[in-house]
C-alpha cells in the first residue's frame, strides 16, 4: 500500500503525515508513506485544497485532517 500526503509542508500537512505514521504503526500495515510538497504533483491529483490523503493513488481526504481512527479505517485497521 502507499500512502501520499499531498501539502506544501504547513503545520495542519506535517500533522496529518504524523497521525498517518502513527497509524500505520498501530495498525502493524507496511504501507510506505510518502508527504509530497511539489505542487505540480499534487495538482495532477486534481487537489485544490490541503493537506490532502490519497491511497494507492486515489484521494481519499482533501480539505481537512482525518481523525486517527478514521485514517485507521482508510487503510484497513480497526
Amino acid at each position: 500500500m502507499k500512502i501520499e500526503i499531498l501539502g506544501m509542508g504547513c503545520a495542519t500537512c506535517n500533522k496529518l503525515e504524523d497521525t498517518v505514521r502513527q497509524a500505520v504503526k498501530e495498525t502493524g500495515s507496511d504501507a510506505q508513506v510518502d508527504h509530497i510538497t511539489d505542487i505540480k504533483k499534487i495538482m495532477a491529483y486534481g487537489v485544490m485544497t490541503t493537506p490532502a490523503l490519497a491511497i494507492d493513488g486515489k484521494v481519499v481526504a482533501a480539505g481537512k485532517l482525518p481523525s486517527l481512527a478514521d485514517i485507521k479505517k482508510m487503510i484497513g485497521g480497526k
